[in-house]
């Protein structure tokens, strides 16, 4: 293992020895090919550049106690990647060679991966952009799939501790019918805007509501939304929405738990309801929300007494990570050793 200081990483890049690479030309994939490399060289008429044929993953690598590698769900990363690259005309990986590459990264880079409670993990990224040069608008006839993984701390500094939100009517990350359900780069770069002005005025995100009423919450900037109420977890329904693998698992392990699980519409008054909110996704896991404000109504909704995290909130993170982990039992079969 590596000598670094595995506790005080930031959530930020981190040059590691290798990434993996595939190539599709002519109608086929080729094999796997391992890089030393930080760069790639490509067309300038390429069509991720200037169409924005570009879609990516996010997921980590866990060590336990045991000193074994774990993976998480995937699976779902590897469906969620192909309906993305479907959604963009993109030709997507074979879900076996997905799986293949994420399993060979790790092990190229295992002495990355941070040591056991220590907060720290091995960030993993897939990366499928368009590589033929177009000029008009089309897709691309050749495509490069790449994954990289550097070692990250908490996505928040703070790592599991409240935060303030703010409501965005003025932005919108996605529209209903467009890309907002698959995993793409420009739904990130239509929220940077909204994030900077959150950040500007003290806030750690976004709350944005449906773009086409503002009546319904939509995502807490780039990770799915929670509310906890009357032992009910509820997560809204929409077209626009990514649907998160983190949620995913939050559902199943909060029926587990003996809630009821609803995805519907969620109105924004509703907040005032709710016992707990949160915000859930790869990077942070949970990020428990302390208040919600809505500058433009003049009001706040409140959560979190003595700042602290919501119990229920509280045992669904510790559930997870655990699993994530190998300090709890993985009856869903959700992990994948890397040997």
């Amino acid at each position: 293992m590596k000598n670094i200081d595995w506790q005080h990483l930031p959530f930020n890049y981190f040059k590691t020895d290798y990434n993996v690479r595939c190539y599709y030309k002519d109608g086929k994939w080729g094999d796997l090919e391992v890089s030393t490399s930080e760069f790639i060289e490509m067309h300038m008429a390429a069509t991720c550049l200037h169409y924005g044929q570009e879609v990516f993953e996010g997921m980590k690598a866990y060590r336990g106690k045991d000193d074994r590698i774990r993976l998480f769900r995937i699976d779902e990363n590897a469906k969620r990647m192909t309906r993305s690259a479907k959604g963009l005309l993109m030709q997507n990986l074979p879900e076996d060679k997905f799986i293949d590459a994420i399993k060979r990264v790790v092990k190229l880079n295992e002495e990355y991966v941070p040591a056991y409670g220590t907060g720290a993990t091995l960030y993993i990224r897939p990366l499928l952009i368009g590589v033929g040069a177009e000029v008009g608008v089309r897709p691309s006839k050749e495509y490069l799939f790449l994954i990289f993984a550097c070692p990250v701390g908490p996505y928040f500094r703070d790592g599991f501790k409240p935060v303030d939100i703010m409501i965005c009517r003025d932005h919108d990350r996605a529209a209903p019918l467009g890309t907002g359900t698959y995993k793409v780069g420009g739904n990130y770069a239509a929220s940077l805007t909204s994030l900077q002005i959150a950040h500007d005025n003290g806030f750690a995100t976004t709350l944005y509501l449906d773009a086409r009423e503002k009546k319904y919450i939509d995502e807490a900037g780039p990770a799915n939304f929670f509310g906890i109420k009357n032992n009910t977890y509820i997560t809204p329904e929409s077209t626009s929405i990514l649907p998160s693998i983190t949620n995913l698992c939050l559902t199943q392990l909060a029926a587990d738990m003996g809630m009821k699980v609803e995805r519907r519409h969620v109105p924004v008054e509703e907040l005032e309801t709710f016992e707990e909110v949160g915000a859930c996704g790869t990077a942070a896991v949970i990020t428990p929300i302390r208040k919600v404000v809505d500058i433009d109504n003049n009001r706040f909704y409140e959560f979190c007494k003595d700042n602290k995290p919501g119990p229920v909130s509280t045992n669904l993170y510790n559930q997870l990570t655990s699993i994530q982990f190998g300090d709890q039992p993985d009856k869903h079969n959700w992990v994948t050793f890397v040997e």
